[in-house]
């Protein structure tokens, strides 16, 4: 398979959906990149860390990430196994009637100021809809369309999301925390292992992980951990494997944990995205 593939889910006047996947071959920087086009990026599977300057953003399936036209970027892939992103560039006169001016750059194309912002969790659920539905062909395109503004106003909402504020250096103390927990999601960590692997203390971590991402550092592993679940349900009819595959204690355990995130069991949500 080729280091890095793209397809493209939907084409339209108002939008351009892609599905990104990336073998994450390249454990130190790439060579620089560049976006052709303004983009919401929504990681779903994997991760990996986008340089921009002296600024990083690690790419996992609790946060959006933004990519501006012409704007030279590195990536890295400390952690093996590869990313998959979902990726929309939204024409530019939508992107400014959605976006929030607070987030934009001033000029006559719409640039981001931040790498990313974290999402909650419907907007988890509108990425996975968004994509199974356009995957399996069943969401016409003005439905397609309509779910897919959604999704951006919803990821760019002051409600949903969260911008995180520390500085660079708990900013990457907790990057660090992030792809530790993304190493191996079934793992039942204990704050003094994700301590010893970032060399702090598990009081400091938990001082600053609830600083800079807004919420426990065991919530931030659950919704990586259901995440992967969305992404996953749609083409798996074995739900006690996946659950045990994910770290869940048993099928009863992750279904309570789903509905109580997502608001729907895992098997209404593989019903909605089939549409059966």
């Amino acid at each position: 398979m080729p280091e890095f593939s793209a397809q493209t889910l939907l084409r339209s006047r108002a939008i351009t959906i892609r599905d990104v996947y990336c073998q994450g071959c390249c454990t130190p920087q790439s060579a620089e990149e560049y976006a052709t086009a303004t983009e919401l990026v929504f990681p779903y599977r994997g991760v990996y860390v986008r340089h921009l300057g002296q600024d990083q953003a690690v790419a996992e399936a609790n946060h959006v990430l933004f990519f501006n036209a012409t704007e030279g970027y590195r990536v890295s892939h400390p952690v093996p196994g590869g990313d998959a992103t979902l990726s929309l560039a939204v024409n530019q006169s939508l992107l400014y009637e959605l976006a929030p001016r607070a987030l934009l750059r001033e000029g006559a194309t719409p640039a981001f100021r931040r790498l990313s912002l974290r999402i909650d969790a419907r907007t988890q659920v509108l990425v996975a809809l968004l994509r199974h539905s356009l995957r399996q062909n069943i969401a016409e395109p003005l439905e397609a369309e309509s779910l897919a503004l959604t999704l951006v106003q919803r990821a760019l909402g002051p409600r949903t999301t969260h911008a995180a504020g520390a500085s660079v250096g708990r900013q990457r103390l907790v990057d660090r925390a992030k792809l530790v927990l993304a190493s191996d999601l079934a793992r039942r960590w204990t704050l003094a292992e994700v301590g010893a692997e970032v060399r702090c203390s598990p009081v400091y971590l938990t001082q600053v992980f609830q600083q800079v991402e807004g919420q426990p550092l065991y919530r931030y592993q659950l919704r990586l951990r259901l995440a992967r679940a969305l992404d996953l349900l749609a083409q798996c009819d074995d739900l006690t494997a996946l659950s045990l595959d994910l770290g869940f204690s048993s099928h009863s355990h992750f279904s309570a944990v789903f509905r109580e995130v997502y608001g729907r069991t895992p098997s209404q949500f593989r019903q909605s995205a089939l549409r059966r």
